[in-house]
Order: C-alpha cells, then structure tokens, then sequence
C-alpha cells in the first residue's frame, strides 16, 4: 500500500499541521506525568502518522492501541496495563497511542473510559490519544487531564505536492490538471488521496482524466451509495475498508447492503462465489459478536466484508450500477409495527411469569399461537 510505501521518515518529511507539530514536540520534551495530549480533527490529516514519524525518528517503542477494538476495563489493561508501568526490554523509551478515543460509546465499553483515565494518571511513559469528534461525551472526563491538538485538512496544494512526488517515484504518466482534481475531490484527506490514486493507476503506467469517473469526493457523512462503489470499483483491501468509516449506518445494516449487491456490480460467477464465500466468514465472526457480545471480533467482520468482497473481483467494472436497498431489511421494515407490539406483550409476559423473554417465545408463544 502506498500510504505505507510512503510514510515520511522523519518530522522534516512530514507533509503540513505546522501548528500541531510544534504544539507535540513541545509538549514531549517537557511531558509530565499525569497529563496527556488529544489529537483531534477528520480522518486522514496525519494525527497516527505524526506520533509513528516520531517514535520511528527518535527510536522510541511505538505501542498503540485501537479504543474501537478493545472497549471494556480488562480488554484495555490486557493490552496497555503492564506496559505503561515496565521499562523496555533494550532501555528503549516509549510513548502510547490511543487511536479512535471518542469510539468508546454504549453498555459494551463499561469501564473503558476509565481504564484510559487510569493508565493517563499512572503511565510511566507519554500517552496520547487521537479522536475526530473531541465533544463526544465519552471524552468528558478524559479532556479533563487532556491537552486538545487540532489537526486541520490539508490545502489542495499540500496533497497535490505530495501526489506529484508519489507518481515521479512510481514512474506514472498522468494527464494534465488530474493530480488538482483528485486533490479537490478529497477535501482535505491526504490518505484518501493517495489510495485513491494507488487505485487509479490499477497497475497501468498512466492516469487520464476520464479515469477520475471512479472516484467521489469524500464528504463529512458518506453515502452508503458511494461507499458500496469504492468497495466493490478499488482493487485494495485498505481502501474498501477506509470506505465505511464516514458511513452513518451501523456495519451490521452495512453487511446486508453489500450482500445484497454482490450480483449486481460482480459479472463473473468465480467473482460472486468468492465474494460471498469471505462474506459468509463475515456472517461467522457477525454471529459471534451477537451471541457472545465480543466486540474484538467487529474488526475481523469488518475486514472481511470490505476488504474481502473487494478484493474478489479479477478486474474491476468500469460501468454504473444501480445498488439497490437490502431485501431483508425491506422485510423488517415492513413488519416493524408488528414486531413492536409482540415485543411488549412478551415483555408483560415476561413480568407476569418471571422468565426471559426469550424462554415465552421458545417455550410458551406456540401453545398461546395454537390456542389462538
């Protein structure tokens, strides 16, 4: 992937957020324990990418820790709780990225929040933490003890600048005024940018104008159209995966859309087994998060949906298609008046003859539907 190919090596590589940079490597030669740094702004402005060029430059241990995947009190001590506290192996120094703060919300992340309060107030080491929503109400009490880092888009000509260096190293011929639009298109997103041409170039040696049908500009909410035409056009796993992020729909109503539109972007019957093939192993890991209610397994789903279903395709299709809304979901949508009212009558029941309402279902409702 090119926007790991091209990862600058050091601060001086490091493209924009002057202010930002200034603001960390002044709050990391004075750090005092206790205190932290919150890295905020929209994706793809460089806040990972500023603290990885750090450690890798002054050879600092990088341990970073993504707050979607691991939610609750134990998964975050398991994972952060000793190593705050021990030196390194080689006496290396190290610094603590929290990625996605702001992505511990709802009954599954209780404790989260405060096991990252804890490893703040004790860590032997620096720890920041990054989040593109720094009002959330998760962050609360976390801001407390936390100095806000704002990372703004970058300028169309950051990202043109940039783009230019990666085609000149790869050797792409590229059509006049392409680089500007595809920099427009991005609004400020430098990582879009470069998957985004990484998927444009799709193994050729040059970019032309027309080629820029394909991509849609990115904006703050992303239609879940335009992210089912990056994962099933772009040829990279990250890419498809990176389509769903600014999606206001939860990846469980994302996977019934994909399913649904399978046949109709993919051609090729080899193409359509395959993609459902790594969807079905979706479907695996989707149970399991119901049944189990372990969220570490959501990143796996995730991977598999997108990327797999992406990557399915020997080609890609350089025609529209009409994404249509899931069958399923018209279904529920259809019987959700009558799925409401049986819901609270197996609640009363529930209360009546204290047991689960899912005992009444299983056990009682076919004697009380019979005696109907």
């Amino acid at each position: 992937m090119w926007v790991n190919k091209y990862k600058p090596k050091n601060l001086n590589e490091y493209v924009g957020q002057k202010d930002a940079v200034e603001k960390f490597t002044n709050w990391i030669k004075n750090w005092k324990r206790g205190k932290s740094l919150l890295f905020y702004g929209p994706p793809g402005t460089g806040k990972t990418c500023l603290i990885e060029t750090f450690a890798k430059e002054n050879n600092y241990e990088f341990v970073e820790m993504n707050a979607s995947d691991f939610r609750t009190k134990n998964e975050i001590d398991a994972v952060l709780g000793q190593s705050m506290k021990q030196s390194s192996l080689f006496g290396r120094k190290k610094i603590f990225l929290i990625d996605e703060a702001d992505g511990l919300a709802g009954r599954q992340d209780f404790g989260g929040a405060g096991a990252i309060l804890k490893i703040i107030k004790e860590s032997r080491f620096p720890v920041v933490l990054t989040c593109n929503n720094p009002y959330d109400e998760s962050l609360r009490t976390i801001k407390e003890y936390s100095h806000p880092v704002e990372f703004k888009k970058f300028t169309v000509f950051d990202i043109e600048r940039r783009l230019k260096q990666i085609i000149e190293k790869e050797g792409i011929k590229i059509e006049k005024d392409v680089l500007r639009i595809l920099s427009k298109k991005n609004e400020g997103d430098l990582r879009g940018a470069i998957i985004d041409l990484q998927s444009l170039s799709h193994g050729g040696k040059e970019i032309k104008e027309n080629d820029l049908d394909s991509v849609t500009s990115r904006e703050k909410e992303q239609s879940i159209f335009n992210a089912l035409m990056m994962i099933f056009k772009t040829k990279t796993a990250l890419a498809a995966k990176l389509a769903i992020n600014n999606v206001d729909k939860d990846p469980e109503e994302i996977f019934w859309w994909i399913e649904n539109n399978i046949p109709n972007e993919y051609e090729k019957p080899e193409e359509i087994a395959r993609a459902y093939d790594v969807l079905s192993k979706a479907d695996l890991f989707r149970q399991r998060i119901r049944s189990r209610q372990n969220w570490k397994f959501l990143a796996y789903m995730i991977d598999l949906m997108t990327g797999g279903v992406a990557v399915s395709k020997n080609e890609m299709y350089r025609k529209f298609s009409r994404y249509q809304y899931p069958n399923n979901m018209i279904v529920l949508g259809g019987s959700k008046f009558e799925r409401k009212e049986e819901k609270e009558k197996l609640l009363e029941l529930s209360k009546e003859l204290h047991c689960s309402t899912r005992k009444i279902r299983k056990e009682f409702m076919p004697y009380i539907n019979f005696s109907q």
